[in-house]
């Protein structure tokens, strides 16, 4: 085989090895959701017959939609307080007179690289001594601090393509810092606000370990009431939870690649 033909072999064995990773990775998640149409309460193939009957107990059930409650409003009120703390933070981390830039930073994104079950238990020992065990609150307050860093990585990532000119242009007319900031620079670093507010949504939608300690019967999340019910009934019901998280988590990652696509368009923009 000449030089020539191994460089044309070369693209189609590259596409081949990947294909088969991304197919060795993504088929135990595929293979959950034909389960969720099963007629029999059996995790079986082949399925005997087909049935919406797991989706109208998930939906129909007590159980399942306070936990789907729980998860909800914990999510949400999380993304709100880690994308207005981790931008904050973000736009301080960038400016040139930031102290000790690198030591903050590390200790901001440091939830993303401690074990979840480390910070699981420090969060059940300090939140045990202010009484915010087996509350929403305590909860939402753990997915703030695990969801923050995401925000800071994509947030400090746009800042990085950002003209810091502009916001002197907006003073000399009068803008003030905080006016500057609103009108000027949230509107050109939105993508990567925004990206990071779905990491984080995703991150606190998702997270059991943490729910698991310090979350009580009355504020089960999804995740955790998906683990019990492994452990104590399994059921089809389980795999159509989790057909409809795998949905939604590929919503929002479409989201995210169209938002980083806007991105590039609006720095190739800035750029002429």
């Amino acid at each position: 085989m000449n030089a020539a033909s191994s460089l044309r072999l070369f693209p189609v064995l590259l596409w081949a090895v990947g294909g088969a990773v991304i197919l060795f990775l993504v088929a135990p998640i595929v293979a959950i959701v034909p389960l969720s149409f099963n007629a029999e309460p059996f995790f079986t193939y082949p399925m005997p017959g087909l049935s919406l009957r797991w989706y109208q107990e998930f939906f129909g059930s007590d159980v399942w939609q306070l936990a789907l409650r729980n998860s909800i409003i914990v999510a949400t009120s999380a993304t709100i307080l880690s994308t207005t703390l981790g931008t904050l933070a973000a736009i301080g981390l960038t400016r040139p007179e930031c102290p000790a830039r690198a030591t903050i930073t590390a200790v901001l994104i440091s939830p993303m690289i401690v074990p979840v079950i480390v910070t699981a238990v420090g969060v059940y020992y300090a939140f045990a001594a202010v009484g915010l065990l087996n509350t929403l609150t305590g909860l939402i307050l753990a997915h703030t601090a695990i969801g923050a860093p995401f925000v800071v990585i994509t947030v400090t990532a746009t800042l990085a393509s950002f003209d810091h000119n502009l916001m002197r242009a907006a003073a000399s007319l009068g803008a003030t810092p905080v006016e500057a900031a609103l009108r000027v620079m949230l509107p050109i670093i939105a993508p990567g606000v925004i990206s990071g507010a779905l990491f984080a949504f995703v991150t606190s939608f998702d997270e059991v370990v943490i729910a698991l300690f310090i979350a009580g019967s009355e504020e089960r999340t999804l995740p955790r009431q998906m683990w019990s019910g492994v452990r104590e009934t399994l059921s089809p019901t389980i795999a159509a939870v989790a057909t409809l998280l795998i949905l939604v988590s590929t919503l929002f990652l479409a989201t995210m690649q169209w938002l980083h696509r806007r991105a590039e368009r609006q720095r190739v923009k800035l750029g002429e």
